[in-house]
């Protein structure tokens, strides 16, 4: 992804946050709080996150931790973000939790840290010139997990065609992963546009 397309992504959050206002779904891009909420549920329903490390890449408000607090305990929650209005309203939410951490960072060309489970839900799905983009960050979750990695991405087939976000075929990242790691599970039928990818280790 280049400096022009990773602009475009701050323009079109920055553009989002003027019309709705800071802490909304719609600023973050998503079609609906229920919409956002499922995703989560269904990484949350393949994964046990209980007594985990997480990195949430692509972190917005750092939703997702408030949706694991209700479904696991004694995890180590870490949300990165490269758009600072959502990265300053996650730290002033959270500010009194423990184990929960928020960083303004690029995730494309930061390093990451060791944890038991990296999460991406959304954040995969900007459009890049680069055709190898989503395997190149698939690889580099997956290389710095000790447990997992859990994605979701837009179908290519059903997904209408869109300026900033893209779909992706499902077989072939499906077979990426496969060269990745041996234990992939693909969920479906949630959403007609949209799929969760889940890679463990054992």
């Amino acid at each position: 992804m280049n400096l022009i397309e990773k602009a475009t992504i701050l323009h079109f959050h920055r553009h989002r946050l003027n019309i709705y206002g800071n802490g909304t779904f719609r600023a973050l891009g998503w079609k609906s709080m229920e919409s956002q909420a499922k995703r989560f549920e269904v990484i949350a329903s393949a994964c046990d996150l209980n007594n985990k490390s997480i990195l949430d890449v692509g972190c917005g408000y750092g939703d997702l931790k408030e949706y694991l607090d209700e479904r696991f305990t004694n995890f180590h929650y870490t949300g990165i973000d490269q758009q600072p209005k959502f990265i300053a309203e996650a730290k002033q939410v959270y500010a009194n939790k423990p184990d929960t951490y928020f960083f303004q960072t690029d995730f494309t060309q930061v390093q990451f840290p060791k944890v038991d489970y990296k999460v991406a839900s959304g954040a995969l799905s900007y459009r890049s010139s680069n055709s190898r983009f989503v395997f190149e960050m698939i690889a580099k979750m997956y290389s710095a997990a000790n447990q997992g990695v859990a994605f979701n991405l837009f179908n290519a087939e059903t997904f209408p065609e869109h300026p900033i976000l893209m779909g992706h075929n499902i077989k072939e990242v499906e077979t990426f992963c496969h060269t990745l790691c041996p234990q992939v599970q693909v969920i479906t039928g949630y959403f007609d546009d949209d799929y969760t990818f889940i890679l463990e280790h054992f």
